[in-house]
């Protein structure tokens, strides 16, 4: 059954935890990109793990039909060379994506995501930030990390993610946000839990190299943004 809603959709004051780090074992998770685009010489992958906790923080919360309700999320895969926004941001390819909500899956499977069913928790105390993604109830990735009682910094600008379009093109798809971040932000460990599963592939090099994230408290952003075929004026 195909969703009735339509793009974009408004995503408000979720709590976020988002990384960029070198894998362990970049050839592999290369191997994931399709031809046609190029991960980043250092193989650098990503990470979101989040939670929406009422369905009245999206802008279908009120629809009788497909609305999002209330899910958590978490999604990785690779960043791309040359296909940075203006303001220099990577380009990403999603290789996973696992949604605690039937109806967003729909929603992003129609918009080339590839979608599957899954459940992260967020859970912040004492200056610490640990985000759990189970999937048939076994938890198969988990992010640490320590911030302080230092006030937020607001962040604005706009992600982009890559996905297969009609026939053989993609999709370049932006999504403008706005978020608060929280201060200290420092991550003490990430865990890729499960040896047999094939998201033990972006388990991190040893040391850890993350290269990029944050801990939002409350972030604001679109989904899908504005979206076309990869090179046309949305896509370029």
């Amino acid at each position: 059954m195909a969703s009735a809603l339509h793009a974009p959709q408004l995503i408000f004051d979720s709590q976020m935890l988002y990384l960029v780090w070198i894998p362990a074992d970049p050839d592999t998770v290369a191997k994931l990109v399709p031809e046609g685009l190029t991960p980043r010489a250092d193989g650098a992958v990503y990470l979101n793990q989040y939670v929406v906790q009422d369905g009245a923080q999206t802008s279908n919360g009120a629809e009788p039909v497909d609305a999002f309700g209330a899910y958590s999320l978490t999604y990785l895969g690779a960043d791309l060379a040359g296909l940075d926004t203006e303001a220099g941001v990577p380009a990403r390819w999603w290789t996973h994506y696992y949604n605690s909500s039937e109806a967003m899956n729909r929603y992003a499977a129609e918009r080339g995501v590839p979608t599957g069913v899954g459940r992260t928790t967020l859970e912040v105390s004492d200056g610490r930030v640990e985000a759990t993604t189970y999937l048939d109830e076994r938890p198969v990735i988990r992010t640490v990390a320590s911030i302080d009682d230092g006030p937020t910094v607001r962040s604005t600008g706009q992600l982009r993610y890559i996905t297969r379009g009609e026939g053989d093109g993609f999709t370049s798809g932006r999504y403008p946000f706005v978020a608060d971040f929280a201060s200290g932000f420092v991550v003490d460990s990430l865990e890729f839990l499960d040896p047999e599963h094939e998201l033990y592939a972006f388990r991190p090099a040893d040391p850890l190299q993350v290269t990029f994230g944050f801990y939002s408290p409350s972030i604001t952003f679109c989904y899908p943004g504005g979206e076309g075929p990869l090179g046309s004026f949305h896509g370029s």
